[in-house]
């Protein structure tokens, strides 16, 4: 895990607090994971402000001797601001587990799970542990839906939507005891509520900036759509190490379909092979053997497929180059290219999303050692500590990702 201080955002019963979180680190050969807080409480607070307005003023706290923690009295008050990725609404498990057990519901549990079992490690929160062992099912959410399917899968759901039920105010009575709003330095929070208001005023100033350009936005809305943008779905491109491939993906209620069924991505050596494919195979068998006919414009495509008129260009930003990146992900952070590993990001989700698989969402999550590299590397900061090598194991993980998806594809 990169050494690192994140500001996270808890919601307890006195509603949405933010706090720091320090991941786990290795020190002199130690491993450590922190909060900020001392040993009698942890430090959260109702605004960022008064988050921003206590680390450019206190000194006393257990984060203080962490690594990066120079680095975090002079962050702005933006930048001490959670992102979604690192919110958790622990008061709002009893509603999430009345859910369906689902990709979505497990994941976001086990992303809540992982964050109140580490506060509970760092601040010696028995009663905590105590209620997260006492169903294996808390043990088994990184894994997906895989464990909670069938009927010992539904089995170890119920006990653990048991478990809420009866002992979850356990958890969250012992969390709201922990955690201590400290006051805070009154010109350190007026200053930082003075930089929010600047930062508020610049935006509300920003469309009179962008007004000036009319006339090229009028020009650009003159460029008629292109017939792939007409019908919503796109051609992209995959660059593996078994070669280069055309396929085509499109979102349908904001979720990825891929031309393909059962977790197989149909693929073609070119552009050509693709129309062809789709005029001939496709009306009398291929087209009605894809997920890609869920969407009502895919009958479009056959059509000028058909009569030989469908031209399959590939644009740059749906072009996805997967190899290399493995190793130069173990070659260090200035090694890779952010660019091409964004977008390689992009598709390995977007294929776990429509095949049903956990593993790239739960392997790239920001709390994994591999997602939090890719997350340094895609979303560069100046203030964050560089994370620290060897990367092998992160590297080994991504090519394995790859290897899965490459798999899938089906070669025509």
């Amino acid at each position: 895990m990169a050494s690192d201080i994140v500001p996270i955002q808890l919601s307890l019963t006195e509603g949405d607090l933010v706090t720091l979180w320090a991941p786990k680190w290795r020190e002199d050969g130690e491993e450590w994971e922190a909060f900020l807080g001392d040993d009698d409480s942890l430090f959260a607070f109702p605004e960022v402000t008064q988050l921003a307005a206590f680390v450019r003023t206190e000194d006393e706290h257990d984060l203080v001797d962490h690594p990066a923690w120079s680095v975090v009295p002079d962050l702005t008050v933006a930048e001490l601001t959670p992102d979604e990725t690192q919110q958790y609404d622990i008061v709002g498990v009893p509603e999430l587990v009345a859910e369906d057990a689902d990709t979505w519901t497990i994941g976001e549990l086990a992303e809540i799970t992982d964050m109140v079992r580490s506060i509970a490690d760092v601040c010696e929160l028995d009663v905590v542990t105590e209620v997260l062992d006492s169903a294996p099912a808390f043990g088994l959410l990184r894994q997906g839906t895989l464990p909670f399917v069938g009927r010992e899968g539904a089995r170890l759901w119920t006990q653990l939507v048991e478990v809420v039920a009866e002992r979850w105010d356990d958890v969250i009575d012992a969390l709201d005891d922990m955690v201590d709003t400290p006051e805070v330095d009154a010109a350190a929070l007026a200053a930082a509520e003075k930089e929010v208001a600047v930062a508020e005023e610049s935006a509300t100033d920003a469309p009179a900036t962008v007004a000036a350009g009319d006339d090229d936005e009028e020009d650009n809305d003159d460029v008629p759509a292109g017939f792939w943008e007409e019908v919503g779905i796109d051609p992209i491109r995959i660059t593996s190490a078994d070669g280069e491939y055309v396929t085509l993906r499109c979102y349908l209620d904001d979720a990825p379909v891929f031309l393909g069924t059962d977790g197989t991505i149909e693929v073609f050596g070119s552009e050509r092979a693709l129309a062809r494919w789709i005029g001939e195979d496709g009306p009398e068998g291929g087209s009605e053997g894809h997920d890609l006919v869920a969407a009502s414009t895919w009958s479009d495509v056959v059509e000028k497929a058909g009569v030989g008129e469908l031209e399959v260009e590939v644009d740059d930003l749906n072009a996805y180059t997967l190899t290399g990146l493995a190793a130069d992900l173990a070659a260090g952070t200035t090694a890779v290219d952010g660019a091409q590993l964004e977008l390689a990001t992009e598709l390995l989700l977007d294929v776990g999303e429509w095949a049903g698989d956990d593993e790239p969402r739960e392997a790239l999550a920001d709390s994994q050692s591999l997602g939090w590299l890719v997350s340094f590397i895609i979303k560069p900061d100046p203030t964050r500590l560089a994370p620290s090598p060897p990367f092998e194991a992160e590297s080994a993980r991504f090519g394995e990702l790859v290897d899965d998806l490459q798999a899938r594809l089906h070669v025509h």
